[in-house]
Formats: structure tokens, sequence, C-alpha cells
């Protein structure tokens, strides 16, 4: 079984946890605000959806946006796949922030995933694909 869900807009990457002066930690907010949008998404595409219970893989691929102030030339290299962002984010925080986001909700547990393919894009359209395939108990 293949579970394929897109998250509109701009990627973003799991920010670390920052810490009060009071010694608490907490999640920033653009964190957590992307982390229920990738859970809003996932449960409209999937609202009787039962975690997965044995091992799975997992490929995100990334699009940000284009650079307005690029040269025509290089935005259109840009949207044929000629060049790739190697800015911020990191991949591994995107990767973080769609983990952390659908753990107990499309799997039960991260521990689950055993193989994860992740690219970064520029497109027209920022979005993450993300696609949840399910190798069944081995």
């Amino acid at each position: 079984m293949i579970l394929a869900i897109t998250i509109p807009g701009e990627p973003v990457a799991k920010a670390r946890p920052r810490m009060t002066r009071q010694g608490r930690t907490y999640t920033p907010q653009k964190t957590v605000n992307y982390e229920t949008l990738i859970q809003e998404c996932f449960a409209i595409a999937y609202p009787d959806h039962q975690p997965i219970t044995g091992p799975l893989g997992l490929k995100i691929d990334a699009h940000f946006t284009i650079p307005a102030s690029w040269s025509q030339k290089k935005q259109m290299a840009a949207q044929n796949y000629q060049i790739m962002p190697t800015k911020r984010p990191d991949v591994d925080n995107v990767i973080k922030s769609v983990a952390d986001s659908l753990n107990g909700i499309a799997w039960r547990d991260d521990s689950q995933i055993v193989t994860v393919i992740a690219s970064k894009w520029y497109s027209d359209r920022p979005r993450v694909e993300i696609e949840i395939t399910e190798f069944g108990e081995l």
C-alpha cells in the first residue's frame, strides 16, 4: 500500500527546541503550525486511516520557490530541474518535520521507517510531496 499526500506552501524544516529564561523548552510556533498543516492534510486525504504497524518507507520531495531576483534564464533552468537548492533548510530537517508530524497518525512510531528518499527542488508551486510505502510484516 502506498499513501501519498501533498502539503501546499513553502517547506518548513523542524526547528530546534527553544528555551525560556525559566529553563522550559518549547517548539517554535512556525514548526508547530507546519506540523499541524501536515497532520490536517493527511487526515483529509485519509480520514479512516489506522496507523501502519509494520516497516515502511518514506519518500519526500520538497519543492522550494524559485527566487524572483534570478534572471529569466536561471529561473527557467531551476524550473527544468537543472539547478537544485543548496540553501537552507537542510533536507534532514525537512524529513524530521514530516516524520514527527505523522508519528502516531500515519504510523505508530517513526522507528518503523526503514528507508528514506528525500530531495529538494525548485518550483513555481512550492509544496512537499510525501509518499509512504508500507512493506508489511516481513
